[in-house]
């Protein structure tokens, strides 16, 4: 993030952000930023907070009031906009971070282990946030080590184990499916399943392994073609974290 950022001076190789080099005022511009470590004086507003980094923008000063509203108005702190730094939560000063990084309306948006050290409450609101984003438009790069935050708000992944990517790719396409749980009655099902997988039985649903996301609608007009009527599909899949371990070669357990 720091090299994308022009925050670390690479030793080598180039890197662009938005088409235009690593670092430059053309695309930090363009780029919001909520590193994992933060500190705003305690005694400004929020206002005054969001106010300074306009300043440091170069933003319009005539722009200056419908920005900030726009970014307090995205990360839930309207009416608290003249609160003191000192008085805010965690939580509160997660969301004034994430509303700095709004200002000017980025079309990227960095965000450095955003959720860490927050309550259940206020990670379930960073991550409704960045889903608004996305749904926006908006570029949202995630960095974490909490696998399961990434898991639920992101479409694409890169796992980097000592700065290379080991893998990288759609969410889907990372994870897989295990297994496929299907409860079915009338044709032959394990036979017609038998080309999907290993096939096995738990009580009145049978299993299948090894089926790839993309062949569950398949499976399931195989044994409708076969005469079968399937009342449930139950898709399973590993976790990001169990893949993680398995690409590092680490236990899962």
């Amino acid at each position: 993030m720091k090299l994308l950022l022009g925050l670390s001076r690479p030793t080598s190789g180039e890197a662009w952000v938005l088409g235009a080099p690593a670092g430059t005022r053309e695309a930090r511009r363009r780029v919001g930023y909520l590193p994992e470590l933060f500190r705003y004086q305690h005694w400004l507003t929020a206002r005054e907070v969001l106010a300074l980094h306009c300043a440091l923008a170069a933003m319009p000063r005539d722009g200056w009031s419908r920005a900030i509203g726009a970014a307090v108005m995205t990360v839930g702190l309207d009416g608290r906009e003249d609160g003191r730094v000192g008085t805010f939560s965690k939580g509160m000063q997660q969301r004034l971070g994430l509303a700095v990084a709004l200002l000017g309306e980025p079309e990227l948006i960095l965000l450095d282990e955003p959720t860490s050290a927050l309550d259940p409450v206020g990670r379930h609101d960073v991550r409704e946030i960045i889903r608004d984003l996305r749904s926006r438009g908006v570029t949202v790069f995630l960095n974490s080590h909490l696998l399961t935050e990434v898991e639920l708000v992101s479409d694409r992944v890169a796992i980097v184990n000592k700065g290379r990517v080991v893998t990288e790719g759609t969410l889907d396409g990372i994870l897989g499916t295990d297994e496929v749980r299907v409860r079915v009655t009338g044709g032959d099902g394990p036979t017609t399943l038998a080309p999907f997988g290993a096939v096995s039985h738990a009580g009145e649903w049978l299993v299948v392994r090894g089926v790839a996301p993309d062949r569950v609608p398949n499976l399931v007009a195989a044994l409708v073609a076969a005469g079968g009527r399937v009342h449930a599909v139950e898709p399973r899949r590993g976790t990001l974290e169990e893949r993680f371990l398995e690409l590092l070669g680490e236990p899962s357990s």
